[in-house]
């Protein structure tokens, strides 16, 4: 009997010990499965991770091992209840989605030509699993289309390469540029840069640039500008230079003696624009068919383009004069200089007399109001009450980096023009590990690289 029980006992013992060893076995797989919905997205499979020396397929952080992948692209006017109903997925879900996940991306701003991606279970039935709208070439809104239906937001993540473009200009600088292998976007750059400094309506055949920069990469496709460190620009036979200089949590560019190229005025309060006529005492007038003097400068461009003001000031004056310059404004920069902008269509938001602008700030947009052949601004400057050429006006410079910060800015301006007159483009700079600034001589100011 005694021997009967202790067999008893012996098989409960194993069976126990075979329970918890399944239970183990049941709680490994459990958090395998876990762990891998966790780290692909949500998907519960990934299937080559259990297959040594095969690597798991990703699209963005979603493991696509058993999924089907099917790339498309909005068509126009496309709503997304036809594009997923295409593939199966329930009015139900999409009005969920369009209603509740509008705190992630309002997919009612889903636009003709931009790419998407679905993600279908790579079996008969081909359930949809998720939809991925891609935003722009960075940012994705990926949509889960099982369980909970969750939505959220990817950012790729992007990679900042130093750049070096250069070219002499023949027809303009955005062609120089382009031509050259460069981003497009270094021709706005530039102008920003120079705008207090180039006349850039003024550009002639000949003047040449080379410039150093990051340039924005996601996935080996340029997208975008980081910095620009320098840039040496030749105009009308002077070389100009430009040099990023950070001091006191604040970057701004300098030529090679330290002095800032943020003038107090900008050369024009437009762009993309030409002159139709230039400042004289005496012009032929193409509508009143007399001669009479003509005290600014007329830029032609379509209706409707920006208008900037040159500098800080207050509006002193906005009105429309009758028989003459239609809408107009007045901005008193200072006790010396006022400026005058006419034939405007109409004002900015938020512009009226007494108000305070700054530099850059759009004040109005081009028109042809009062006595006008074509759409135009004429923009006048006055100095102490009396008009002057704008185009002549000199524009005195702000502050210039301080003596104390000299010896720094001086290294910097020595770095870059050993730089330039490499052929290699330079690592990022760090002055502290460079031996040989103290061998570059002054005459690398005129001469620009060829690429």
């Amino acid at each position: 009997m005694s021997r009967y029980y202790n067999n008893r006992n012996r098989r409960r013992g194993l069976v126990v010990i075979l329970s918890v060893a399944l239970a183990a076995l049941a709680l490994f797989f459990v958090i395998r499965m876990l762990w891998c919905r966790c780290h692909s997205g949500g998907n519960p499979v990934c299937e080559n991770e259990e297959k040594p020396g095969v690597e798991s397929q990703y699209f963005l952080d979603i493991c696509i091992d058993s999924m089907e992948v099917v790339d498309g692209t909005i068509a126009c006017n496309q709503f997304l209840s036809t594009l997923l109903s295409d593939y199966g997925v329930g009015a139900s879900t999409i009005d969920f989605i369009a209603r509740n996940r509008r705190n992630v991306f309002d997919v009612s701003k889903i636009r003709g030509g931009n790419h998407y991606t679905m993600l279908l279970s790579n079996d008969s039935l081909e359930t949809p699993l998720y939809w991925i709208y891609q935003i722009d070439q960075r940012n994705f809104a990926i949509f889960g289309l099982t369980d909970s239906l969750s939505a959220r937001l990817y950012r790729k993540d992007s990679e900042l390469r130093m750049a070096r473009t250069n070219g002499v200009i023949t027809s303009s600088l955005w062609n120089a540029i382009v031509g050259g292998g460069g981003d497009p976007a270094l021709a706005v750059r530039l102008s920003e840069i120079y705008a207090w400094t180039v006349d850039f309506f003024g550009i002639q055949e000949g003047d040449a640039f080379d410039v150093v920069y990051e340039q924005e990469y996601i996935d080996s496709v340029a997208v975008g500008l980081g910095e620009i460190y320098c840039c040496k620009f030749v105009h009308r036979g002077d070389t100009i230079w430009a040099v990023r200089f950070e001091q006191n949590g604040t970057c701004d560019y300098f030529d090679e003696n330290g002095t800032s190229l943020r003038k107090a005025f900008l050369k024009a309060p437009l762009n993309y624009s030409r002159i139709s006529s230039k400042f004289t005492h005496s012009r032929y007038h193409p509508v009143l068919k007399y001669y009479r003097p003509h005290h600014g400068v007329d830029y032609a461009a379509p209706s409707g383009t920006p208008v900037y003001s040159i500098g800080d000031g207050v509006v002193v004056t906005k009105a429309y004069q009758k028989g003459g310059g239609g809408n107009y404004l007045k901005i008193k920069h200072n006790s010396t200089y006022t400026t005058c902008y006419m034939h405007l269509k109409g004002y900015a938001p938020g512009i009226a007399q007494g108000v305070r602008v700054r530099q850059g700030q759009l004040i109005g947009y081009v028109g042809m109001t009062g006595v006008a052949t074509g759409p135009h601004l004429d923009f006048r400057v006055y100095k102490n009450g009396t008009p002057i050429d704008p185009l002549k006006m000199e524009s005195p410079p702000t502050d210039p980096v301080p003596a104390e910060a000299m010896h720094g800015y001086g290294e910097e301006v020595r770095y870059w023009r050993k730089a330039l007159l490499g052929k290699e483009i330079p690592a990022m700079y760090v002055p502290e590990l460079d031996p040989v600034l103290s061998d570059t001589t002054d005459d690398t100011l005129n001469t620009v690289g060829n690429k």
